[in-house]
């Protein structure tokens, strides 16, 4: 055989080995890539995103785009050929897979989670709104969930309303936590509460809940410390004026707070906010109007401007990140709190764009 075959012949199956290597050599990474945005003023599935009744609504124009990013799931085995392309991809990124899964996460626990902070947002959505359009909104403290096997296991449930413990009143939740403690282990502690079902009734109702009883729990010991604990996590829950449904499928997380906020905030205002323009965003929200920063913002912003928006309101914590590959024909336009974001779209829709605070590379 010729040496010039030979050594064509030694690079091909050399090549193809390397091939074969990586397909079967499994790689420690995820993939992260644009996922699609959806207009929070408009339909979803045939549905409307945002449905408020028993309030005065406006019509409205233009988008108010919450943006999502796609993943590979937890239990994916993605090879070394599959995280090389993902590397080459533009709009593509390789990370860690314990950036997006820590902790050894399965697919049904990341699923779990990120459903809880996807209702959580709404809710925190709905407050920040109402709050920005000076419209009052009652809170109270709830049992946000029961520890299996604690003292209060049987006792106390998820959505029950904490009235008072040991009859002292309670207005937040480390209330709660701080009267427990106030006992020694095997204490009893005395809960004046409204049961889950009433409250949930109530809330249908838009009132306040009544009707309390009182349940006594034997305070259990902690670990570590040996501190008194009853096993209870303790939240907080919201009576509004009126109803706000938010449907929304096959989206999990919390960075859909800020738009789902602005969209409740643009139908309940006179005044069009978008102005008819194309704008998209992301950004947690808390009850008090807070955007927080969020995962995956320069695939978010590629997926934004693949949908035509013209205009991405950032969380102020990502905003370095995105300006360092911002997708040409896109403004990033930092905020921090709803305030600011409703100021920036009533600078957008009147094109007074000049005064906006855009982002910067750091």
């Amino acid at each position: 055989m010729p040496r010039r075959t030979a050594t064509m012949l030694a690079s091909t199956l050399m090549l193809f080995a390397l091939l074969c290597a990586g397909v079967f050599m499994k790689a420690p990474y995820s993939e992260m890539s644009p996922g699609p945005t959806v207009n929070t003023l408009g339909d979803s599935h045939g549905e409307p995103v945002l449905n408020i009744s028993g309030h005065k609504t406006y019509p409205t124009t233009g988008h108010l785009n919450m943006t999502t990013v796609r993943v590979t799931g937890a239990d994916y085995d993605m090879n070394l050929l599959e995280a090389v392309y993902g590397w080459a991809a533009g709009d593509n990124i390789v990370v860690p897979h314990e950036n997006l899964y820590p902790d050894g996460k399965t697919e049904q626990e990341s699923t779990q989670e990120n459903a809880e902070e996807f209702s959580q947002s709404q809710e925190s959505a709905k407050v920040a709104a109402l709050k920005q359009l000076g419209i009052p909104v009652a809170a109270r403290v709830i049992v946000a969930s029961v520890v299996k096997g604690s003292p209060s296991e049987g006792k106390l449930h998820a959505g029950d309303v904490i009235k008072a413990v040991d009859g002292t009143p309670v207005n937040a939740p480390e209330d709660v936590a701080k009267l427990v403690t106030k006992h020694k282990p095997g204490e009893p502690v005395e809960f004046t509460i409204v049961p889950a079902a009433e409250a949930a009734e109530a809330e249908k109702a838009h009132r306040e809940p009544t009707g309390t009883t009182k349940v006594s729990i034997i305070a259990g010991k902690a670990e570590g410390d040996g501190h008194a604990v009853v096993g209870i996590r303790a939240g907080t829950d919201h009576t509004f004026p009126f109803t706000i449904d938010i449907k929304l499928a096959d989206v999990g997380g919390p960075s859909a707070g800020l738009m789902f906020a602005l969209g409740i905030v643009d139908k309940l205002t006179p005044e069009n906010l978008t102005g008819g323009k194309f704008i998209a965003g992301t950004g947690t929200i808390d009850d008090a109007g807070k955007v927080g920063p969020i995962g995956g913002i320069q695939m978010k912003t590629i997926g934004a401007r693949q949908a035509g928006a013209q205009y991405f309101l950032t969380p102020a914590e990502n905003c370095a990140a995105a300006a360092g590959d911002v997708p040409d024909g896109l403004t990033l336009v930092k905020v921090s709190t709803i305030d600011d974001a409703v100021k920036a779209l009533e600078k957008i829709s009147k094109g007074d764009t000049a005064g906006l605070t855009q982002c910067a590379k750091s």
